[in-house]
């Protein structure tokens, strides 16, 4: 454990790049020979716009990197922040109940948020566009969205007053565990479920982003499942009833075209269908 901490208190950049990276390579090559649904397109294509997207957020993060460790600094520095209020723990559960309370403001609550605030929604929407969900997807984000989703994780360490060391710690497995259940990957259905007590699975994640409501607004989580099931925002769905994408915008000149989607948070929107398929 103290291996770790010490890893992660130095990590490179370039050491970040690679857990990303590396990720993805690994996903799509699992994908590629256990793929859980056959899609009919040009892989390369699809990816190089998600990529994009990908570059867009590792720019912003890299920008605002200061933020988060001013913020981290001064909870440290100021006693403030739940793990600073804690008695002293084992190392390991001091980072399991980082972990968690990361997960649960940086990822669950923005990912929540995001779905019910309406201009907020118009920037997230873009991640929900795609209609072939892969590992790519996991970082279809708007600059926008990736903006707003960095100021909910510089929240969580503020508010959970957790050193760097831990913050890197969790945007590491963050970005794996969401390359992992975007994953276009068969898992045996029993092994998936028993997963998703603990964790989010790849079954689960699609439920998300299945094309309509109330399927869309459900299944938040991104590293740990128990948020969904505690808030009750789980839900199920057979994989075989799943359709990707967005109601609104199902059409490929709306979905998969780079122009439209960069300016999808500033176009006039059509409401959802309410009622699922």
């Amino acid at each position: 454990m103290n291996d770790i901490v010490s890893y992660f208190s130095t990590i490179p950049s370039l050491h970040r790049g690679l857990i990303l990276v590396g990720g993805i390579a690994i996903f799509w090559i699992i994908e590629n020979a256990f793929p859980l649904f056959r899609f009919n397109y040009k892989k390369w294509n699809h990816a190089g716009i998600n990529i994009f997207f990908t570059l867009t957020t590792i720019v912003v993060n890299f920008i605002l990197a200061f933020i988060l460790l001013l913020s981290s600094e001064w909870a440290i520095k100021n006693d403030f922040g739940v793990l600073q209020w804690l008695p002293e723990l084992p190392l390991w559960l001091y980072t399991l109940i980082g972990l968690l309370l990361l997960d649960l403001i940086g990822a669950y609550l923005a990912h929540l948020v995001q779905h019910k605030t309406r201009w907020l929604w118009h920037f997230h929407l873009i991640h929900h566009t795609d209609t072939w969900v892969d590992t790519t997807t996991a970082n279809r984000h708007h600059p926008g969205e990736s903006f707003i989703r960095f100021v909910f994780t510089a929240l969580a360490v503020l508010v959970a007053g957790t050193p760097m060391w831990l913050a890197f710690l969790y945007q590491s497995l963050s970005v794996v565990f969401s390359q992992f259940n975007h994953a276009n990957v068969s898992m045996p259905e029993k092994l998936d479920k028993y997963i998703s007590y603990i964790i989010v699975s790849p079954n689960m994640h699609k439920v998300h982003h299945h094309y309509m409501l109330p399927y869309t607004d459900s299944n938040y989580g991104n590293i740990f499942s128990i948020w969904d099931r505690l808030f009750g925002t789980f839900t199920s769905l057979p994989k075989e009833d799943i359709i990707y994408g967005v109601d609104t915008h199902m059409q490929p000149s709306e979905n998969n075209r780079l122009s439209n989607l960069i300016k999808i948070p500033f176009q006039k929107h059509r409401s959802p269908q309410n009622n699922p398929k």
